[in-house]
């Protein structure tokens, strides 16, 4: 039972009601909606539905994610989904780093889904699994945290400033869960990688490319960010990927 701590401000989930094309945005591990706000205001402003649900165990403390595991957060994006469908007759979704991993399993067990933007998604990532592999049998609870990867001066994300040993077997578990199942993606895909990412190698979004069973997909490089880059120097033209990728893909 996961308790209830307080939310720091600013990781609060976050909804725009627009028209009937949803938008699901998901942030990443040890993040927050923060790292996500900017993108979901932009498509909330082209007239979407936007919802950004907080993560169980994220936006409050390391003690309180060190509790959550990655089903809990399976289920915070199936809500999501629902929450959507309540008013959209269509849903897409965008996320970032986990949040991408999570976009990925959308795709995988939710038919309704229209089209997917994965963002630096996490499939596999060697280091943090021998980082794991080395702590589970010791008594250290948590290392230090993996946020603000950053390109862009005087840009902090909302992050925790430590990860959960354990929570680290939860992204992993859920990653290979995702890898092994990528064939079974086949709706429109927007990959989008920062080519110099400090957490999860793009490696990831090139496997993804290549292992996804989609006709319509699509990969683009953010240059000039870091994993982070929805709150780096590409945030727009992530946002701008994502409205155009909607945009000609959904009912008129």
């Amino acid at each position: 039972m996961v308790n209830d701590f307080n939310v720091l401000k600013g990781a609060e989930p976050f909804f725009y009601e627009g028209d009937k094309t949803g938008v699901l945005v998901i942030h990443g591990f040890t993040g927050t909606t923060q790292s996500m706000h900017y993108v979901g205001k932009r498509l909330a402003d082209e007239g979407y539905t936007v919802y950004g649900p907080r993560l169980t165990g994220h936006g409050t403390s390391p003690e309180d994610m060190e509790q959550a595991t990655h089903s809990d957060w399976i289920r915070n994006v199936q809500e999501g989904v629902k929450k959507l469908k309540v008013t959209c007759k269509e849903i897409f979704v965008v996320g970032l780093s986990m949040g991408g991993t999570l976009t990925l399993y959308l795709a995988q067990n939710n038919p309704e889904i229209k089209g997917i933007m994965p963002i630096n998604a996490a499939i596999h990532m060697p280091e943090l699994i021998q980082t794991y592999e080395s702590l589970q049998s010791t008594e250290t609870r948590f290392v230090d945290g993996i946020g603000s990867d950053i390109k862009a001066e005087g840009v902090e994300e909302l992050a925790y400033a430590h990860t959960p040993v354990k929570s680290m077997n939860e992204i992993i578990t859920l990653s290979e869960q995702v890898r092994n199942d990528l064939e079974e993606i086949n709706i429109p895909t927007s990959i989008m990688y920062s080519p110099e990412d400090h957490v999860v190698s793009p490696d990831n979004s090139l496997e993804i490319y290549n292992s996804i069973s989609s006709e319509d997909k699509q990969i683009l490089a953010l240059k000039q960010s870091y994993h982070v880059a929805t709150l780096d120097n590409d945030k727009d033209m992530i946002a701008d990927t994502c409205i155009a990728f909607i945009n000609e893909r959904r009912n008129k």
